[in-house]
This record gives C-alpha cells, structure tokens and sequence, in this order.
C-alpha cells in the first residue's frame, strides 16, 4: 500500500455543502484521486467529474503523487469541456 507522509495543506471551506445537482454543464465539479494496483506496482488515478451530466470531464494517472497528477487532471478537463464562466470545483481534503 502506498506511503502516507501525513502532509497536510490548508484545508478550504466546503462551498458544495453536500449539493450534488448541478443545473447546467460546468457548473460543479468534483475532484478526488485512488491509487490502484497495477502487475508492478502502485499507481495514482485522479479524476475530475462534472456533476450535470456525471461524467469524467479529465482524468490522470501517475506512479507518483503529486500536485502534477491532480493538475493534469484539472486541465484535461478544461481543455475538453471549456473555460466555464462560473465554476465551483471541490476536492477532498488535500486533492
């Protein structure tokens, strides 16, 4: 199982509050990454989900954890989905 280094960041207000209903494409989306066990070896997949359609808008996966494996993530999603005019993003403590 991967290591936890216990490294924390400054922890943002929850400003979903627990409402998953978006009225309209790139409204909210929600972020989170896992890792998984591959033939070799650990391997982090983060995911940026847009809650009006619940679909994966970006996505990447990665050997390493790191800022670069949630940002990779964060711009597949909005190189495939387009700069929104008003956007709430959350991610899980840390993400």
């Amino acid at each position: 199982m991967p290591k936890d280094d216990d490294a924390r960041s400054v922890i943002a207000d929850n400003l979903l509050e627990r409402d998953f209903q978006a009225e309209r494409p790139n409204q909210k989306w929600l972020a989170d990454f896992t890792y998984i066990w591959t033939a070799e070896t650990w391997h982090y997949v983060a995911v940026v989900l847009d809650l009006f359609p619940r679909r994966i808008a970006g996505c990447s996966m990665k050997a390493e954890r790191d800022a670069q494996l949630v940002m990779d993530a964060l711009m597949m999603a909005i190189w495939r989905r387009g700069k929104a005019d008003a956007l709430l993003h959350h991610s899980d403590q840390g993400s």
